[in-house]
């Protein structure tokens, strides 16, 4: 009964998302194709592989037996695959570069364009996600976002740091005042963001700072948060960068020191050697020199 790589795959793409449709999403695909592969590679090994539950699937033992093989094979393959890119030297290929929302729109965007306009053979693929991708899978080439990367095989290099602020219109603070640290944010209303573990100082920071204010809007986008303050009905901690050069935003100073995160970017040593990727990690470092102060002005 001879098994290829792609049904072992699909069925380590199952565990790690936990259902079809998640795993569908990942891959690109649609549930039912999904389902009917999973359930002729069940009856082709006449093993039943996942439970099927309301909320999503469960691994049987016979799945979890196989799973710490199937990790050693996906390494492997993974690794020629490292090893045979890097041998191509020329300046051609695709580059897939992920970030989280704001980064890629305001920051990434135009320099990744720059450098494919540079580069007629090279194409480059932005994906804007919270989710933390696998570098060493080769979910993405390149990675910028804010702290530690979670392989430890990944290089890491900083790029700039980055300054958040309080802002708010000034008809808000007609309306609400100014708000008071020792007051604790009473009578205060403010829009949060909804972190993903790297950003978790920024909630912090603000739950800490206005306990006591009403929470009018959750959400984990930048931009939503800046769309939201722009209506004048709630304050938010937003980058320097976007809110500082806003009609009708101002910076509040509660005399208390906002949160400043480290950005990196992150490349697999492998792949690091591959000249387009190489080759765009320096553009990009170049890119960025002159928005360091911009970017963090009290830095």
């Amino acid at each position: 009964m001879p098994v290829d790589w792609e049904e072992l795959h699909l069925v380590q793409h199952l565990v790690r998302h936990g259902s079809l449709s998640a795993a569908a999403r990942a891959m690109g695909t649609t549930q039912p194709t999904l389902s009917r592969r999973l359930e002729a590679f069940e009856q082709k090994t006449r093993k039943t592989l996942f439970e099927r539950q309301p909320g999503g699937l469960v691994p049987t033992a016979v799945c979890l037996s196989i799973l710490s093989a199937l990790e050693h094979m996906e390494a492997n393959a993974l690794a020629v695959e490292r090893r045979l890119a890097v041998q191509d030297d020329a300046l051609e290929g695709t580059i897939t570069v992920t970030s989280l929302d704001w980064i890629g729109d305001y920051l990434l965007a135009p320099i990744l364009t720059k450098f494919a306009a540079m580069h007629p053979g090279v194409s480059i693929h932005l994906l804007n996600d919270g989710r933390r991708f696998n570098l060493s899978r080769r979910d993405a080439d390149i990675a910028l976002r804010f702290g530690s990367f979670d392989q430890n095989d990944i290089v890491e290099r900083k790029v700039a740091d980055v300054a958040y602020g309080l802002f708010a219109t000034e008809a808000y603070l007609d309306r609400f005042g100014h708000p008071d640290v020792a007051g604790e944010g009473r009578n205060q209303t403010i829009v949060e963001l909804v972190e993903v573990p790297v950003r978790v100082s920024l909630s912090t920071w603000l739950k800490d700072l206005l306990p006591e204010a009403r929470v009018l809007l959750r959400t984990n986008s930048i931009r939503s948060q800046l769309s939201a303050v722009e209506t004048g009905q709630a304050l938010a901690t937003l980058p320097h960068f976007i809110a500082a050069g806003r009609n009708g935003l101002v910076a509040l100073d509660l005399g208390v020191a906002a949160p400043v995160l480290p950005l990196k970017l992150g490349v697999h040593p492998e792949l690091r050697e591959l000249p387009r990727v190489r080759k765009l990690m320096d553009f990009a470092v170049s890119q960025f020199a002159p928005l360091r102060v911009s970017l963090s002005p009290s830095g």
